[in-house]
């Protein structure tokens, strides 16, 4: 989700090799294979596919939840059917200037992933941020024409992405996160103030990628989510969408990126708060409207958890068990993604930390390569909706 590195993956580097006893020796193109981790199978991919799903994660360049750790990729090479870029297809670091493209480090990974024979998702055309745009867009002078330069960069970008991987990539977050989180509206953007209004943009966006890719998949990405608190988000982001219908917005699916949280603890449950009835009606209203679903940045929060680890990975397999128990009786639901494999270079060390300084352990593996119980609940979710 975020671009910017957090302190623990700028020191983490690239981690050394720890074999999984017990399991299933999964190897990977590149490195000697007695070196790499292992893991259990089947593969979470091919539990998921049992339902017609995919599983994958994001993976990233040059650290250590990347392409150059073997461990981690012989996890990923392992356990999924599709992986995602984390930040390397995003404008600030595709773009760094207005008529400059710099594709290397994607590149880089899309080699990577057909090396090992596995589908790519494009996470993002457009990120609909201020915060999250380049410090060049921000600043941009649109001149005499505002209108028609903003349409001329976005269309220049969406064009030059998907022409560069026309045929490799067939799924697209084309637009991430502009709306809301308190469902009063839409981000304004640099690119909004030249077209006139986000819709603008956000149409636009989606048309461009339909012209160039008609039988891509093309998604709406955004973090509502079934906690309380995003009840206002899940709103505004009906509503959005709702538009998008009404203007006849080629938009396929809504990105779901379940980062769920636990921020305060339900003592009920031992997990969690989360609105079950409220999240069942707002999938309900979006697939009412067409849309297809995917999970799209899959991990957890554990902030408010003790900080016994035995304690916490039950508690952590439990919340993501209730989730995919409940988002798997949606058979609008496709590809599910995790952000990140492994504890260690998950963002949530940086952008969630816990206020104990304890590692978050929010993915399907420690920062040991070990399987932990949330890998455990995943698994056993995908093949019961089998």
């Amino acid at each position: 989700m975020t671009f910017e590195l957090t302190r623990r993956e700028a020191l983490a580097g690239i981690a050394a090799t720890i074999p999984l006893a017990g399991c299933t020796t999964m190897s990977t193109s590149g490195g000697d294979a007695a070196s790499l981790a292992q893991v259990p199978g089947p593969s979470l991919d091919a539990l998921a596919r049992r339902s017609g799903r995919r599983f994958g994660s994001c993976i990233g360049r040059g650290r250590g939840g990347g392409i150059d750790n073997p461990a981690y990729t012989a996890i990923l090479a392992g356990e999924c059917g599709v992986v995602v870029p984390e930040n390397e297809l995003k404008w600030q670091a595709t773009r760094p200037g207005p008529e400059t493209f710099d594709f290397a480090r994607l590149d880089a990974i899309v080699a990577w992933a057909k090396a090992n024979s596995l589908a790519i998702r494009g996470h993002t055309l457009l990120w609909h941020r201020t915060k999250w745009s380049p410090k060049w867009l921000n600043d941009y002078d649109f001149g005499a024409n505002p209108v028609r330069e903003a349409e001329r960069l976005l269309t220049t970008h969406i064009r030059t992405v998907t022409d560069r991987y026309r045929g490799v990539i067939h799924s697209y977050d084309v637009v991430n996160e502009t709306v809301l989180t308190d469902g009063t509206g839409l981000e304004q953007t640099s690119l909004s103030r030249a077209m006139g209004s986000s819709e603008a943009v956000v149409d636009l966006a989606f048309h461009t990628a339909r012209e160039q890719l008609p039988d891509a998949q093309l998604v709406y990405n955004d973090y509502m989510s079934w906690e309380p608190d995003h009840r206002n988000h899940c709103a505004g982001v009906l509503r959005f969408l709702e538009g998008l219908r009404k203007r006849n917005v080629p938009v396929d699916a809504l990105g779901i990126q379940s980062h769920i949280e636990m921020f305060s603890i339900d003592p009920s449950s031992g997990v969690g708060p989360y609105d079950e009835a409220g999240w069942r009606r707002f999938l309900d209203e979006v697939v009412g409207m067409g849309y297809k679903l995917l999970i799209t940045e899959f991990d957890v929060k554990d902030k408010a958890l003790p900080g016994d680890i035995a304690l916490r990975d039950e508690r952590v397999a439990d919340f993501t068990r209730r989730y995919f128990d409940l988002m798997l009786e949606y058979k609008e639901l496709s590809d599910i993604l995790a952000w990140g494999m492994v504890d260690r270079f998950n963002w949530l060390q940086g952008f969630a930390p816990r206020d104990d300084d304890l590692e978050v352990r929010g993915t399907p593996y420690g920062s040991d390569y070990r399987p932990k119980p949330l890998r455990t609940a995943l698994a056993e979710s995908f093949a019961a909706a089998a």
